[in-house]
């Protein structure tokens, strides 16, 4: 995502530090960008693809014979089970390479299949849904660096970079020396909680009700924007109604926060003239991601904190076509109920796609619809999916799974098949990926009109037999006879614009090149690739920030909903259980997920120096807490919820507030294999139940908020899961 400068001696990358000649990040990249050449001479990396043998073990193979030995396989699972047996999941790390996702997208739907699922329905879903259900405001929002307020709810941009993309620390603090003011509802007292003028440092699950309670202050003392609610905006008194309850002795009783800082918040996000308001994982993986990511939409537009009209475009395309921003509301739209329904849980395909959670079950569950084959683009399920036992199983039930991956990871020890890839300094790269992300989650994307293309950097290892992880899919479906066409970037975003979806074929007989690939993907943008090719340290395209939003439609009748009757009921049954939760005296404490500045999700974790030669994820307590339980930082400490244990190494936090255990994501070995917690750490998701306490619109289980047990470890021979 950061411009870099890349220092190469005899064919390989030696140095990676940030790119001072590229506009908007001042020379800024983070300690993932600058371990890059790390990353590439990873002594564990895979050189050539591996297949598995039927003792479980694997063995090398070439790429061409990968290829060919997996469409065999894949039309014999076709032909017996048919098209919707087969899957595809996409992850992150598919960001890492833009042409990936649209190429895996068209195999699978070539092949006829529906089932596509994507790590968008685990991380943060309910930023989609509460879009569709309180409609979407087609002027964008007012940037950050012009908010004079802003509420950051479960997210430390400092870190995670949501809505702070360049130079976070750099961009946050000169706000706040502007007189930008700041409010953080958080656990911990992040990096960004450390500049926030109000801190709200509430009991980890209870985002909704401090969000309500805002929204509560707001409406009581009259702090809304009269004039843009009377001409946008639904629902109104509905919402009042709602929040009725949440007063700020409720709020303070239930969320633990001081009354007093909670005023004081509302207050300064009432009388800001422009400002935002966003979340990210911290709300999302509660089981209430849904109503706290609404919420937040119905306090931006309780405050008209929407860009109007003659107001410059935030966030301007450059290698997409030209943003169409126009000061008006667009209704609500349909959230679920369409698509591909699954058999388990009552679960189908909702406005983010086909629920993730609740793939595992469907490779279990026999009968017609069962999933028989998966591709895995770009994840890392055996780390990544909730649930980590189920997840071993489904992937061991599977007649066919096939991964890239650049090691060999837990992931690619389950898989039939491993095809090794070539990475991002091997690849050309362009930024488009970083320009439709904000169509997905609006903490993302450039702030100004920049783009940048970089052509592959180096070569592949000597020896090495690589393919890019395109290649895979085009490959094999040229083998199997599919025909592939890509859709444009407007087809993936779907309701988010108002533009045509334009369907591209691939030549299937003479292999294209990325270029050819990304040409195809910028067709029609507002800046042409071409052009964007000749600044190799990326382009600010100045004559863009000229693009105003532009007037309503004479004829446009849509307006904004904050009176959800399904957002407030779910409100309400929060409110609910909040007055007669009684506390969990066998699990005291809270566990919450956190972001590691030095790797993404399960990628680097295994890199001594870019860890700091730290392999596994502590984790971390209070202080006292520590105390309390005779344990200090290093000792052993077995974390067990309802339904099962892991083991972590135990490090003090004094920002955390007592009670609760914060651990990263995506470390842990697969269940079942030897596992050292202080080198494999241990998985967080092992703690989770698939089909317990789940959202109902995503299917995603409580994966924060989570009551657990902790105990020094005296024994350290494994404990037995409880199940």
């Amino acid at each position: 995502m950061c411009p870099i400068v890349v220092t190469i001696e005899d064919g390989r990358a030696v140095e990676v530090h940030g790119d001072r000649e590229a506009p908007l990040y001042e020379g800024y990249t983070c300690p993932k960008g600058r371990a890059l050449p790390e990353v590439h001479a990873n002594p564990k990396r895979l050189l050539h693809s591996l297949r598995r043998r039927s003792d479980g073990t694997h063995e090398q193979i070439s790429s061409a014979e990968a290829v060919d030995e997996i469409a065999d396989r894949l039309r014999d699972v076709v032909g017996r089970h048919g098209p919707n047996s087969v899957a595809v999941y996409i992850g992150t790390a598919s960001a890492f390479y833009p042409a990936l996702g649209n190429v895996a997208g068209s195999f699978i739907t070539a092949l006829g299949s529906k089932m596509i699922f994507s790590a968008a329905s685990i991380d943060q879903p309910g930023t989609r849904i509460a879009d569709a259900l309180h409609g979407l405001w087609l002027g964008g929002r007012t940037g950050f660096d012009d908010c004079d307020a802003f509420l950051f709810a479960g997210t430390n941009p400092v870190i995670s970079k949501q809505f702070l993309s360049e130079n976070p620390a750099k961009r946050l603090a000169r706000a706040v020396e502007r007189g930008t003011k700041v409010v953080v509802i958080d656990p911990r007292r992040t990096e960004t909680a450390r500049r926030a003028h109000v801190h709200l440092q509430a009991r980890p699950g209870q985002d909704a009700i401090v969000i309500a309670g805002l929204i509560h202050l707001i409406l009581r003392e009259g702090l809304v924007d009269k004039d843009f609610l009377d001409r946008h905006v639904d629902g109104v008194e509905s919402l009042r109604q709602a929040v009725a309850r949440f007063t700020p002795e409720f709020v303070a009783h239930i969320a633990d926060v001081p009354a007093d800082d909670l005023v004081e918040a509302a207050r300064i996000l009432g009388t800001a003239r422009r400002g935002g308001a966003g979340g990210g994982t911290g709300i999302s993986m509660t089981s209430c991601t849904s109503v706290t990511s609404y919420l937040l939409l119905c306090l931006m537009s309780l405050r008209g904190w929407w860009a109007r009209e003659g107001e410059r475009v935030d966030r301007p395309n450059v290698l997409m076509p030209p943003n169409h921003a126009k000061a008006q509301a667009r209704r609500p739209y349909k959230a679920s109920g369409f698509g591909h329904k699954m058999r388990v849980r009552g679960l189908e395909q909702v406005v983010g796609g086909l629920p993730t959670a609740a793939l595992a079950e469907e490779i279990l569950l026999p009968g017609e619809g069962q999933i028989r084959a998966l591709f895995n683009v770009g994840g890392s399920p055996m780390t990544a999916w909730p649930d980590q036992r189920r997840t071993r199983k489904a992937l061991e039930d599977l007649e066919l799974f096939v991964t890239t991956d650049v090691e060999y990871s837990p992931t690619a020890r389950m898989a039939d098949y491993v095809v090794a890839t070539e990475m991002t300094l091997e690849t050309p790269c362009i930024t488009q990926v970083s320009e439709y992300i904000k169509y997905f989650h609006p903490g993302y994307g450039f702030s100004a009109p920049y783009a940048q293309y970089t052509p592959a950097l180096v070569d592949p290892p000597a020896g090495s037999d690589l393919i890019e992880d395109w290649q895979l899919y085009y490959r094999v479906a040229q083998r199997l006879g599919l025909a592939l066409n890509l859709v444009n970037v407007f087809g993936r975003i779907g309701a988010h614009m108002e533009a045509p979806i334009e369907v591209i074929p691939l030549d299937m007989e003479h292999e294209p090149t990325t270029d050819d690939i990304y040409e195809m993907m910028c067709r029609g943008s507002h800046v042409p690739l071409d052009e964007v090719k000749r600044y190799p340290h990326g382009h600010l395209f100045e004559e863009l920030l000229e693009q105003e939003i532009g007037p309503r439609d004479p004829d446009c009748e849509d307006r904004l909903d904050v009176g959800n009757a399904d957002m407030l009921t779910e409100l309400a049954e929060i409110g609910d259980r909040a007055t007669t939760t009684i506390p969990d005296d066998d699990r005291p404490f809270l566990f919450v997920p956190r972001r590691e500045n030095r790797v993404i999700n399960s990628t680097g974790r295994t890199l001594p120096g870019l860890m700091r030669g730290r392999s596994y994820n502590p984790a971390f307590m209070h202080p006292d807490d520590l105390a309390r339980l005779g344990v200090a930082g290093g000792d052993l400490v077995e974390i067990r919820s309802a339904y099962d244990s892991v083991t972590g190494v135990a490090e003090a936090d004094a920002d955390l507030r007592p009670g609760v255990v914060s651990m990263s994501h995506g470390f842990g070995a697969i269940p079942g294999e030897d596992e050292d917690p202080r080198v494999d750490g241990a998985n967080t998701n092992r703690l989770l139940r698939t089909d317990v306490e789940y959202d109902r619109y995503t299917g995603i289980p409580r994966m924060g908020a989570l009551p657990v047990a902790v105990a020094a470890v005296r024994d350290v021979s494994p404990v037995a899961p409880v199940r």
